[in-house]
């Protein structure tokens, strides 16, 4: 880099590549290339380098083996060193030119940020899973609500930074590991305390800058995993620029995606580089969206295969039609009711219970189980059963008319699609902070008047309600262990509302052509599973009424031939709280990972806990790490952070 930093790459070059230069294609994340994901490496670049493409994997400044440090994820530098790598590729004697860059996540995110007025060299993005909206569509909050998932990352991020450099980088990685583990940061402070969406968030957040976004995009996600929002919003946003796939999966590549159907990935990028980064090749036939159309599963906490089909069509507001259903006497009617209900919403602290996980990280299972439980104890509105099929095709969005005694609180809403059976599967989940306006980046400007209309997004989906089923809207004041409770219980009462769905007109086009099926990658494989437990999920009430909610994923490890090196790790995870006291939740992760190489064995730990009084969040983290069971790093801190708007 420029400032003398070096970051580290792994090269795949197609036979021939020294005599005639080719396209290069490279990812760019901060899970470790050499241990961490080599395994979902080399499902990716070998394929791609044998039709011709040069491959690289470059792990980011301050992880793997790359130097420097990473004070937060999106850092300036993370943003520049993209671009210097992209000119870097392009100037190398084995490179044509002209330089395409894809990802998962992180990468994805990557990929999209470098597309902000791209360098020359840049041809073309895949973004698989990726964020668009740092602040309303990541990891860290929803709704201006902050996420309990934010907890986990903050455990996590800095068990991977923390670990060691491979010999590969010379004989002093010692002294590396040392000098990065003694400017290791834990950037979660940041998360919580930026709670609207402010200067911090929108910095690397795409979606305002839209407008900016130079090369053309293929926009991938999965609707079991809350990024697919930015699928459908990109393709509104730049119909010009973006073409978006969303399949049934969660925070995948699509050839390993569960929920199935999974897809072939591999076959589909392939199809998308012939076009941009080599000339004379013929335009892909492809429609603006192909996604899976969802129908009614009975709730499970893991689904194998999704029901529903595969359709193509233009940008939702091209195909669609908006359908007013109203709140009134329990039912969601096509005309108004009376005009004050005068509800309370109801603010019990069981309510998201049945939420599952939020599938940030692709675990196996934690889907939304039966909402019955959840609706019981909330306000619920449905219509009668259907007597047609109804598709619901982008976003949909609740606006009501709210009394308030204070600025503070928060409101949670789920469409549900209630079977035949009297079965609740969950459709759609949004929640909003009271305390925000409707961008989320400014408190309520309102301080006198005590009613106040809410307009509140969904985020988009692809979903049939069959005929005989009902919709329901289900209303609550707090979504607990999803979200983080607001500090105190704020009578809210509900005077009128509405639900807003975007319906399809016709009948939904299946795709002209059929995605490839997912390949068996790689077909020689140099890694294998030493130990692969399933994760466990729990649910307890205490003798005192505490309800606990936990998880476990039991130690995992994979073995690498090619560098006889063993990669494990195991989470645990709790989420406490006791009903009537938003004060008392608790939020607690550990995460250990080990890593045995040839010369010896490295043991990384991280523990973060989180909990609140009515004025501040406090934070109270762990971090160990080992050489041959000799502890050379330790670190432990506490930071109390000012609520300002939970």
């Amino acid at each position: 880099m420029p400032d003398d930093v070096r970051l580290a790459a792994r090269l795949w070059l197609p036979e021939g590549a020294d005599g005639a230069a080719v396209p290069a294609i490279f990812e760019y994340i901060p899970y470790r290339k050499a241990d961490m994901v080599r395994a979902r490496d080399e499902r990716n670049h070998p394929y791609f380098a044998s039709h011709g493409y040069a491959c690289l994997r470059v792990d980011m400044r301050g992880s793997g083996d790359s130097e420097g440090h990473m004070p937060d994820m999106y850092s300036e530098h993370e943003l520049t060193d993209a671009r210097h790598v992209i000119e870097w590729i392009a100037v190398q004697p084995w490179c044509n030119g002209n330089v395409g860059m894809f990802g998962t996540s992180w990468g994805g995110t990557a990929s999209l940020q470098a597309n902000i007025d791209a360098p020359s060299a840049l041809k073309a993005i895949i973004a698989v899973c990726a964020t668009h909206d740092r602040y309303e569509d990541d990891i860290h909050h929803k709704g201006g609500c902050l996420l309990t998932d934010t907890v986990e990352w903050g455990a996590t991020l800095p068990a991977i930074l923390g670990a060691p450099p491979t010999p590969h980088v010379g004989e002093d990685w010692r002294e590396r590991w040392q000098d990065r583990l003694d400017n290791l940061s834990f950037s979660v402070e940041h998360w919580v305390r930026e709670e609207a969406r402010g200067r911090y968030w929108r910095h690397g957040s795409v979606i305002h800058q839209a407008d900016h976004l130079s090369r053309p995009i293929l926009a991938v996600g999965g609707w079991s995993d809350r990024y697919s929002n930015s699928v459908m919003s990109l393709v509104s946003a730049r119909p010009d620029l973006v073409w978006g796939l969303v399949g049934p999966w969660g925070h995948h590549y699509p050839d390993h995606g569960q929920p199935g159907p999974a897809m072939g990935f591999q076959q589909v990028a392939l199809e998308w580089w012939d076009h941009w980064l080599k000339p004379g090749q013929a335009v892909p036939d492809w429609p603006r969206l192909r996604v899976w159309l969802r129908e009614y599963d009975p709730p499970a906490n893991a689904i194998d295969y999704r029901s529903g089909g595969w359709i193509e069509s233009g940008p939702p507001d091209t195909v669609t039609q908006p359908l007013m259903l109203y709140l009134t006497d329990g039912l969601l009617a096509r005309t108004e009711g009376p005009n004050s209900l005068a509800l309370p919403i109801p603010a019990d602290l069981r309510i998201g219970r049945a939420s599952g996980d939020t599938g940030y990280f692709g675990r196996h299972g934690g889907l939304p189980l039966d909402q019955n439980e959840d609706d019981t104890l909330s306000l619920t509105f449905e219509t009668a059963p259907l007597e047609t099929d109804l598709v619901l095709y982008g976003a949909m969005s609740t606006q009501l008319l709210v009394e308030t005694v204070s600025k503070q609180g928060q409101v949670s809403l789920r469409v549900n699609d209630v079977a035949p059976d009297g079965t609740s599967a969950r459709v759609g989940l949004c929640v909003r902070n009271l305390a925000l306006n409707d961008q989320l980046d400014a408190p309520e400007a309102c301080e006198q008047e005590t009613e106040r209309v809410l307009n509140i997004p969904f985020h988009t989906k692809a979903y049939t309600f069959r005929r005989g089923h009902r919709i329901r809207l289900s209303i609550a004041a707090c979504y607990w262990p999803m979200i983080w409770p607001a500090a105190s219980d704020n009578d809210v009462i509900l005077i009128s509302g509405k639900l807003i769905m975007p319906v399809y007109q016709g009948q939904p086009q299946p795709l002209a052509k059929e995605l490839p099926p997912a390949l068996g990658l790689p077909a020689v494989k140099t890694h294998y599973a030493v130990s692969d437990p399933p994760l466990r999920r729990s649910q307890q009430t205490t003798k005192d009424g505490r309800l606990i909610n936990s998880w476990e994923q039991p130690f995992a490890e994979t073995f690498c031939s090619e560098t006889q090196t063993a990669f494990g790790y195991e989470t645990r995870a709790e989420h406490s709280i006791t009903p009537g006291d938003p004060l008392s939740a608790k939020s607690s992760y550990f995460h250990r990972a080990r890593y045995t190489r040839p010369d010896g064995v490295a043991e990384i730990t991280s523990a973060l806990s989180v909990n609140c009084d009515r004025d501040s969040f406090v934070l109270t983290g762990t971090f160990t790490a080992d050489w041959q069971d000799e502890k050379i790093g330790e670190k432990t801190w506490t930071a109390t952070i000012s609520r300002q708007f939970g």
